[in-house]
């Protein structure tokens, strides 16, 4: 059986490239293909436990600072893990793989936001990866400006919501803001990040500018995400 095809999506929070994803698997499904969709961290059963300890706010206050090197660490055991367990099996199943997130956001996370370095990030990704690479990466850009805005937009709906009692007893959903709390400089060189890594793979990460515009609507986009994905696949 052929090898399925392994395509992952990228961006900074708040890009819109877990709507993208989600229409592109609605498509191909449609379309007949077999699609497994995951993101990372999370989708197995110890990245949802990794999830809640990187993505969690909360998580800091519990545990106390986490380094950027136990972050790191914890992307890529998060990552081992959903290769063993999810990618490698679907794709050797001749399946498409759909993937919200993967080396390339260490790589800017990481790497540029918490200042490790490129090098470092991929001597782990070829270590603990076994240097699996996507077939296609969709890059989600949208000005720094405007991705800031629509994460941080995101962090006060999920403060408002919140229960004001400090009695509450019902449990609280996900908090997921931990690094839209970040500052603006974080993200600065996790966007001159991507920039450097579409640059020195042109071939592999295709950018998508999109500022809720004109033909950069969410439709237009998903439109646009389907014409770059269907050569790929023949």
């Amino acid at each position: 059986m052929p090898r399925g095809t392994f395509i992952t999506f990228e961006g900074l929070d708040g890009s819109g490239k877990t709507t993208q994803m989600r229409r592109l698997a609605a498509w191909l499904t449609a379309s007949g293909r077999t699609v497994v969709s995951l993101r990372q961290p999370g989708s197995t059963a110890l990245g949802d436990r990794l999830r809640a300890v990187l993505v969690d706010s909360r998580s800091e206050s519990a545990l106390g600072p986490i380094s950027p090197l136990a972050e790191m660490a914890l992307m890529f055991a998060d990552r081992a893990q959903a290769i063993a367990e999810i990618i490698s099996p679907a794709l050797a199943a001749g399946s498409i793989v759909l993937c919200d997130r993967y080396t390339d956001s260490s790589e800017a996370y990481q790497g540029a936001g918490r200042q490790l370095g490129s090098a470092r990030i991929l001597a782990m990704h070829a270590a603990v990866c076994n240097n699996l690479q996507p077939d296609l990466t969709l890059l989600l850009l949208p000005p720094l400006d405007a991705a800031l805005a629509r994460a941080r937009r995101r962090n006060h709906r999920y403060a408002a919501a919140q229960p004001q009692s400090e009695t509450q007893t019902e449990p609280q959903p996900a908090d997921e803001n931990r690094f839209e709390r970040e500052s603006d400089d974080f993200y600065a060189r996790i966007h001159a990040a991507y920039l450097e890594i579409a640059a020195r793979e042109p071939h592999r990460v295709l950018t998508i500018a999109n500022d809720d515009s004109g033909d950069n609507s969410i439709d237009a986009i998903e439109l646009r995400i389907r014409a770059l994905v269907a050569p790929r696949l023949l």
